[in-house]
């Protein structure tokens, strides 16, 4: 699987989503950033390879191209199962999903680059307004989220039981992003927790953002 080559920029949360997985698995890829404020994923060459214009893309060895973070992300845990991503049994694994995608589904759709540049381009929104809005909706997600990590015995030093897996990439992906909004995560103790606790692990450090070819 040396031939992966993902296209991605750095401080997106998508592909920090799967820049963790590829490091969880242990799989080599090469490393293609597209910087999304310089407007690089409009360029024609990108679009040719990816014509939603979105980061990230996995591009595999035949050429075959695949978009979307957690359907990557699963891709990755089929063709390495090892550790895996997804608990063995059914209702684990429709809990794991259904944490990721409160994540990935609810907060993160209005809430990406796009979406917050539209909101100054369409009405006007200053960068107070553009911040507020990322709050606000971050709260909307982490207030249930909170309160069903706190309640669910399931729940463990991660979010299902004691290894890290979608729902962990998920929020540590958000947390990080959420940092540069001000969050204030003091009324999630919870997701602060599993947090650090995915923050201590390799995979985690070597995907952050800051890390990356592309940082700045």
């Amino acid at each position: 699987m040396s031939d992966l080559v993902l296209h991605n920029y750095y401080r997106s949360s998508t592909s920090y989503r799967v820049r963790i997985a590829l490091e969880m698995k242990g799989l080599s890829y090469t490393y293609v950033p597209h910087h999304l404020r310089h407007g690089e994923h409009l360029e024609p060459a990108y679009l040719a390879v990816n014509p939603q214009g979105l980061v990230p893309a996995l591009v595999l060895d035949d050429g075959t191209l695949l978009t979307q973070s957690l359907a990557i992300v699963e891709y990755l845990d089929e063709i390495a199962p090892e550790p895996p991503l997804l608990p063995k049994d059914p209702l684990g694994r429709a809990r794991v999903r259904m944490l990721a995608q409160m994540i990935a589904c609810d907060i993160h759709p209005v809430n990406n680059l796009r979406v917050l540049t539209s909101l100054r381009t369409l009405f006007g929104a200053g960068d107070e307004d553009v911040v507020n809005w990322f709050r606000h909706w971050v709260n909307e997600g982490f207030q249930p989220l909170e309160k069903i990590l706190a309640s669910s015995p399931e729940t463990g030093t991660f979010c299902h039981g004691e290894t890290p897996g979608l729902a962990d990439i998920c929020l540590a992906a958000q947390v990080t992003n959420n940092a540069r909004f001000g969050v204030d995560m003091a009324p999630y103790p919870v997701i602060a927790r599993i947090h650090a606790a995915c923050m201590a692990l390799p995979a985690f450090q070597k995907a952050a953002p800051q890390n990356q070819i592309d940082a700045e």
